[in-house]
């Protein structure tokens, strides 16, 4: 009797039908990406070329591009995990240019524009 309520406990635990997340408000983003806001240059030379050279060093690192539509993302991470993240309202050329990296072997990457593609580096390499 012990093993039978050890078993059907052992069966309760593994079950693969989880409560599933209503994602019907999300962009749902699982697989290896770079997600942008939109799919226009700005007239601030400085956010472009930030922008280009990071899309460069991305594209060398076989990250596809994922243009979004909702603020409201959730990244589904490869152990199961989910990070929701809300974007805010952009309030100038930068914010509206927002680059966020995502491996679903790791969290998402916020990427700064103003510190260029060296900042991948680290988050690339899995340190």
């Amino acid at each position: 009797m012990r093993y039978l309520l050890f078993s059907c406990a052992l069966l309760a635990a593994c079950n693969s039908t989880r409560e599933k997340t209503d994602t019907s408000r999300y962009e749902v983003i699982s697989e290896k990406c770079y997600v942008l806001r939109e799919d226009r240059r700005t007239s601030d030379s400085l956010v472009n070329a930030g922008r280009d050279s990071i899309i460069r060093y991305l594209s060398q690192h076989d990250f596809q591009p994922r243009y979004v539509v909702k603020d409201s993302l959730l990244f589904r991470r490869e152990n199961g995990l989910e990070v929701e993240i809300i974007l805010p309202i952009p309030q100038d050329a930068w914010e509206s240019n927002t680059i966020i990296v995502f491996d679903p072997a790791k969290n998402p990457f916020f990427v700064n524009l103003h510190k260029g593609a060296t900042q991948l580096q680290s988050y690339l390499s899995g340190h």
